[in-house]
């Protein structure tokens, strides 16, 4: 593609927030690049990736915001929060503080962002023996905070590709969030998510 094709992108920008080490990061990588590294540093102030998808007929880009999750790089978060459409919250199901401490990123969320915001709460790791917060648990929050939900784990690419796809879909969905018309364009349908995988806020609870 083009330079100037690349540039005439119509473009959507996300967040990634959480507590610091619960895998924003290695989530970023492993969407943007299909790449996983174990020792990855902590991120300093915010990260920044692009990705290219199609969805339907609807060529477009994501300008993806990967922010540091410590406290002492709150400060810097308020500016990069405007403009987002879409916010992935992310936890680490092996260590319940990371869960517990998404009420207060939701409180920022509350300040800096648009009401209408989509967005996905995310509990990485999945992959690790050490659970400490179960999939119901997470589910319930993301109900009661009318989220998109699901489980993954960058290390072996479960739910990641869903996360980020499904908040697209929904930001699409939402004309407050995307203003960009074309005649005869069709958006492509999103698909339900297995319950393994993924769940919406107002999938019910076994």
């Amino acid at each position: 593609m083009a330079r100037e094709d690349v540039a005439s992108l119509p473009t959507l920008k996300l967040l990634l927030v959480g507590d610091s080490a619960v895998g924003k990061s290695s989530l970023l990588l492993r969407f943007a690049e299909d790449q996983f590294e174990p020792y990855l540093s902590p991120t300093i102030g915010v990260d920044f990736k692009v990705k290219k998808m199609v969805v339907g007929d609807l060529p477009l880009q994501l300008a993806i915001w990967d922010t540091a999750g410590q406290e002492r790089f709150r400060t810097l978060t308020p500016s990069y929060y405007r403009g987002a459409q879409g916010v992935i919250l992310v936890y680490d199901v092996t260590r319940r503080e990371t869960f517990l401490g998404l009420e207060s990123w939701l409180q920022e969320l509350e300040i800096y962002t648009k009401k209408n915001v989509v967005k996905m709460l995310v509990g990485n790791k999945i992959d690790e023996t050490d659970r400490e917060v179960e999939k119901r648990e997470g589910l319930l929050f993301a109900q009661k905070h009318s989220m998109l939900f699901v489980e993954a784990s960058a290390k072996m690419r479960a739910g990641v590709q869903s996360a980020f796809e499904e908040v697209v879909m929904r930001i699409l969905q939402t004309p407050e969030l995307w203003n960009i018309r074309r005649e005869g364009m069709k958006l492509a349908e999103s698909r339900a998510f297995k319950e393994a995988d993924a769940c919406s806020s107002y999938c019910s609870v076994a």
